[in-house]
């Protein structure tokens, strides 16, 4: 059985609807056994958290990008991540990562390369989407990877948007797939 871990922030409510995509996707592979693991305000994981992450073959990160990058409660987590990574507890874990903001860009990019360099500084294997983009004249957000999103899953959730209303279908499909993809590379490792 391949273990896979999301673990995330949302500030409002649309990267829990991504993150549960992700979950989603990861869980319809056979064999797959996937925890959500939601970051709270203060920036700590829940109960078992870490031992979740140590026992999972694959890490998935996740956070809104505020202001050109995670969310600081992401980001504290990530800093209480150099317990396992001093004794390399991460090496050769697959990671991959997605992200979701207001506006069309947003930096999103920025985002999804602090969670590929996290990764890289624990040593893991990163998984892109793998989807080539939907950008012709008759494609739009409902259409899979609208966003263009290689390394990671982006989304856009407008700022008036609720998160019944955002992600809009293509994005959760595209962070459906990632989960997918994660899960099916960590039952390659696995088998």
């Amino acid at each position: 059985m391949s273990k896979i871990a999301i673990v995330y922030f949302s500030g409002y409510g649309h990267t829990a609807q991504q993150a549960a995509a992700v979950h989603a996707g990861a869980a319809a592979v056979a064999g797959s056994d996937v925890s959500l693991l939601r970051i709270d305000d203060q920036g700590e994981l829940p109960a078992g958290g870490w031992d979740s992450l140590a026992a999972a073959d694959a890490i998935v990160y996740g956070s809104p990008t505020y202001m050109g990058g995670p969310a600081w409660q992401f980001k504290r987590f990530a800093d209480a991540s150099s317990k396992p990574w001093f004794q390399s507890h991460w090496k050769d874990k697959l990671a991959a990562g997605f992200t979701n903001s207001a506006s069309v860009n947003g930096d999103k990019f920025s985002t999804i390369a602090y969670f590929f360099t996290l990764s890289q500084q624990h040593g893991q294997l990163w998984i892109g989407t793998g989807l080539l983009p939907a950008n012709r004249k008759d494609n739009g957000p409902d259409d899979i990877n609208w966003t263009a999103g290689f390394a990671g899953a982006l989304a856009i959730s407008p700022s008036d948007a609720s998160p019944q209303e955002a992600p809009r279908k293509g994005d959760l499909d595209t962070a459906r797939l990632l989960g997918t993809r994660v899960a099916e590379f960590a039952a390659r490792l696995r088998g």
